[in-house]
């Protein structure tokens, strides 16, 4: 098993891996994160985790960005690039935002404020 040093980490990316997320390319958009991470050589800045389900399937392939706290919708191999280059520039991918963070999540919009209720 590997163990990583996480001592400079500025964002944790948590990639969802889901059945729906799956389903809309999530595994690939996990890869194309990482081919950008490495491509602008922030492997130190930036770590990945591949989740199973983040609970909103509606909205796949979903990322979530951490410490930030924001969560991100319909996530493609192509968005997920400018996601990572986003994150590095400090900036958000507004057009995918789902869920932002000041204190408590908030829905970016109406479509993230409704959801269903756990069983």
């Amino acid at each position: 098993m590997t163990t990583w040093n996480l001592q400079g980490t500025v964002s944790h990316l948590l990639i969802c891996n889901g059945s729906s997320c799956k389903k809309h390319k999530g595994e690939e958009v996990a890869e194309a994160i990482e081919d950008e991470i490495e491509k602008q050589g922030a492997q130190s800045l930036i770590h990945t985790t591949v989740t199973r389900c983040n609970g909103r399937c509606s909205d796949s392939c979903v990322v979530i960005a951490y410490p930030e706290g924001v969560w991100y919708k319909e996530i493609t191999p192509k968005s997920a690039k400018s996601l990572v280059r986003k994150h590095l520039q400090g900036e958000r991918l507004e057009d995918h935002l789902l869920y932002t963070y000041d204190g408590q999540l908030m829905a970016a919009n109406d479509k993230g404020a409704k959801g269903k209720k756990k069983k």
